[in-house]
């Protein structure tokens, strides 16, 4: 398996637990998701950017 293979299905998993709990992901998320799949930014960045959008940073 490859990173980006191991990227996706890991963001596929969390969208999918969040969607157990009743959450959406938005367009944007979805976004900066794709965006550490394909690598151009890490874990830490993703989690920046989605706690900043939230209000939580």
């Amino acid at each position: 398996m490859t990173v980006t293979e191991a990227r996706a299905e890991f963001v596929e998993a969390a969208i999918h637990s969040g969607e157990i709990e009743g959450l959406t992901v938005s367009n944007a998320t979805r976004a900066d998701a794709d965006s550490y799949i394909a690598g151009r930014i890490d874990s830490n960045e993703l989690v920046d950017r989605v706690r900043a959008r939230y209000g939580l940073a």
